[in-house]
């Protein structure tokens, strides 16, 4: 009777607990001034705290045997192995090459969100539902609104392993194999390309010590719950770099990691991003060149076979340094699911690369993401730390995994537990194109967001039930929101509208080598790894083949 009681006083009071303590936080960036008087304000103060950014940034030459447009994962195993192999390679990134540093606040944290966090937005809503009003900057974290749902993704130098959880795991063979139907054969995979990956980014479970720590007393009551409720908890590999949160706990570096910040950059650089590793790797051969600030307007292909790219050069306030076009010989799109679709439907509908087949534009999803909140079992120590310690697998319904996240931006203890779950979600959507406004964009069906979110918040409250869990925040609609997607998938895929290894059909020379190659999902896990991966084993393909 007494834990009955103890859940009944904490229904509803835990979930209006932790959305008072976060709405109770006004924005750094909300300030009392007119909007044309506030932004130059934060420009310059992002100028004095974050220089390197506003540095001068060098022109790209007119030419290159490759282009790479983006410089995210498949970005940057595309330059780092053409670099190897000797082609001289142009990188293209929209966003700015941010630095790190040990005790200055580089980025800013989703807590108290400034300019540096968004691109080119003036507001944002995350999983807290907690509407953020901010100075509009070149920030690293692009929230696309499409209709029906938000995409989050990279924009910066290292696109999206800036602001991702870290977490890099290979799914079940079955569920691989379920959703590639055999275009890529996973055992390759798991014996050459996610070792190979493995090994380049470091990726390791978390350490006992820093599991043990203060800040991941959320990390162990999730555990917990898991256990009590009949599952068995599984160790998450990561791309965090644990001496830096060693570092972090001890004092000797600002905290970060440890103190609820990710989604929007880890300052220390406890996150070993791409700009640590492989376009580090890359512009080290002396053949590969990185220009941050450079957003690929559209592409088309000469009678002769060249490549034509139109570039807008951008300032991190978004005013217009320049208009470029430029030309290669084999040009790589790793822009990310959006950006590459973007790009290749524009151009197939507007004849710049007319023999684009039909399949460009389709196989787009959102790989089931669904955000959940369920509450402790008891009152513990304060702890939000970032790094995402064990998932769960359950498929007694849709398949799909319950993740350990913690809640963004909140460093200290709330009484929720949070989930990322990963649903095996067979939706697709299609990109379309406006010639009206020259727009690209897609809808994402409320049939598909319902029933993911009820997927996932069945299992979430079986664990709640079982484990003694003291709020409840179905009331305030906290428990599940799949109105966003950290991880969108597809849009030129492998099979379709590329060949095996993303060689696009109809045009030579053209490859897909990023998250637009995969058809929606990767099985209930998260899409890094097996992005980098096949990146991986694709452009060794390319190489060998010369084309």
């Amino acid at each position: 009777m007494f834990w009955v009681d103890r859940r009944a006083l904490f229904k509803a009071v835990g979930a209006a607990a932790l959305i008072g303590a976060v709405g109770s936080v006004v924005p750094r960036a909300e300030v009392a001034l007119p909007r044309a008087a506030a932004e130059p304000l934060w420009h310059e103060l992002f100028a004095q705290w974050v220089p390197e950014i506003f540095a001068p940034v060098p022109a790209p030459p007119e030419h290159t045997e490759a282009i790479v447009i983006g410089s995210g994962f498949g970005a940057a195993v595309s330059a780092l192995r053409l670099a190897e192999a000797g082609v001289a390679t142009t990188v293209l990134e929209r966003g700015s090459r941010w630095p790190n540093d040990p005790w200055r606040e580089i980025f800013t944290g989703d807590d108290l969100p400034d300019g540096r966090g968004f691109w080119h937005s003036t507001s944002f809503t995350g999983v807290t539902k907690v509407p953020m009003r901010f100075a509009d900057f070149g920030g690293v974290l692009d929230c696309t609104r499409f209709q029906g749902i938000d995409v989050w993704r990279g924009a910066a130098v290292g696109g999206g392993s800036v602001v991702f959880s870290g977490a890099m795991i290979a799914p079940e063979r079955r569920f691989f194999d379920h959703v590639f139907g055999g275009v890529v054969d996973f055992g390759e995979l798991d014996r050459v390309y996610y070792p190979r990956v493995r090994g380049k980014l470091r990726l390791d479970p978390m350490p006992g010590d820093i599991y043990h720590s203060a800040p991941f007393t959320h990390s162990r009551a999730w555990d917990d719950q898991v256990r009590r409720a009949g599952y068995r908890p599984v160790p998450n590999d990561s791309i965090f770099t644990w001496d830096v949160l060693r570092g972090e706990l001890s004092g000797a570096v600002r905290a970060s990691a440890i103190a609820g910040r990710s989604n929007l950059g880890n300052s220390n650089g406890a996150k070993f991003d791409l700009n640590q590793n492989y376009l580090k790797e890359a512009e080290a051969t002396g053949r590969a060149k990185v220009y941050p600030g450079h957003r690929v307007d559209t592409i088309a292909q000469e009678a002769g076979g060249r490549f034509v790219v139109t570039v807008t050069q951008l300032h991190p306030t978004g005013a217009v340094r320049g208009k470029r076009t430029l030309t290669c010989d084999k040009l790589f799109l790793g822009a990310g699911s959006v950006g590459t679709s973007e790009l290749l439907v524009r151009a197939r509908e507007t004849g710049a690369l007319p023999e684009l087949n039909e399949h460009v534009g389709d196989g787009w999803g959102t790989n089931g993401d669904v955000v959940l909140a369920r509450g402790a079992s008891s009152v513990a120590g304060n702890g939000q730390g970032v790094p995402s310690a064990s998932r769960i697998f359950d498929d007694t319904g849709m398949a799909l995994s319950l993740e350990n996240w913690y809640i963004p931006g909140i460093p200290f203890e709330t009484g929720a537990l949070a989930s990322l779950a990963m649903v095996l979600d067979p939706t697709r959507a299609r990109f379309g194109y406006d010639p009206a406004s020259g727009g690209v964009g897609l809808s994402w069906p409320r049939r598909a967001q319902d029933e993911v979110s009820a997927a996932a918040r069945e299992v979430d409250r079986r664990i709640a039930d079982r484990a003694g869990a003291m709020a409840e925040y179905s009331a305030l609609g906290y428990d599940a929101n799949a109105l966003f997607t950290a991880h969108p998938l597809g849009g030129a895929v492998l099979g379709r509208a590329t060949d095996a290894y993303g060689r696009v059909h109809g045009h030579r020379g053209l490859y897909v080598m990023d998250g637009a190659a995969i058809p929606g999902s990767t099985g209930t896990v998260n899409p890094s790894l097996t992005i980098t991966a096949l990146a991986e084993r694709n452009i060794e393909a390319i190489i060998r083949a010369g084309h």
